[in-house]
This record gives structure tokens, C-alpha cells and sequence, in this order.
């Protein structure tokens, strides 16, 4: 049994993937700025939530079609990369995680009458 102040091999692994995850964010930002928070809005007309929304949809469908390793990009660190930064848009954005839930809910019709 392990000590609870050692740091066990999965959590060595936790802390690597997650590290190379920010670096990655870091990178891109200083290439292009915060444009994923601070869309530029010259062809997409979205927030922040709906542009990061459509990225990550772009990849769960590469995902889909290519595999985890489609033109040898890392498609999950990508994945995770934008899911952080659409939790970061969703707290700093106007609308709230429940109210885009719903409207995302809503949407796809779970909240229409079942007659």
C-alpha cells in the first residue's frame, strides 16, 4: 500500500499530459493571440462559446473519421485544449454554463412536449 503523500505513477502521468496540454495552449496563444477567446469576427460572426463549440466539433468529427492520430495531429491533446478553453469562455462569457445547457437542450428538442 502506498503512502497518500507519495505521488503514484498514474498521477506522474496525469501531471506530464497535463503539462504538455498548457504548453500547447501557451504556444498557440502567443502565435495567435486570444483569438479563441477574442474571436476576430471577420468571416464567424460568434462568441467565443459558439466558435469554440464548432472547433470542437470539427474535431470530434476528425476524431471520427481519421482516428485519434488523423495526419499524424494529436487529436485528443487538441480535443482537451479546446474543452479548456470553452470551460474558460463559458465562466468569463455572459451566458451562464446552465443557460447554454439549456439553450443546447433545447435546441435538440428535450425540453419540447412529449404528446
Amino acid at each position: 500500500m502506498t503512502n497518500s503523500s507519495e505521488t503514484t505513477q498514474t498521477q506522474k502521468k496525469i501531471e506530464a499530459v497535463g503539462r504538455e496540454v498548457v504548453d500547447l495552449l501557451i504556444e498557440k496563444n502567443q502565435s495567435y493571440g486570444d483569438s479563441a477567446l477574442n474571436p476576430a469576427g471577420i468571416f464567424a460572426s460568434g462568441n467565443a462559446v459558439d466558435n469554440l463549440c464548432s472547433r470542437i466539433d470539427d474535431k470530434l468529427m476528425r476524431i471520427k473519421t481519421q482516428g485519434f492520430r488523423g495526419y499524424g495531429e494529436d487529436n485528443v491533446k487538441d480535443l482537451i485544449g479546446y474543452l479548456i478553453l470553452l470551460k474558460i469562455a463559458l465562466e468569463d462569457d455572459a451566458p451562464t454554463l446552465q443557460d447554454w445547457q439549456n439553450e443546447i437542450l433545447g435546441k435538440q428538442g428535450y425540453f419540447q412536449s412529449r404528446t
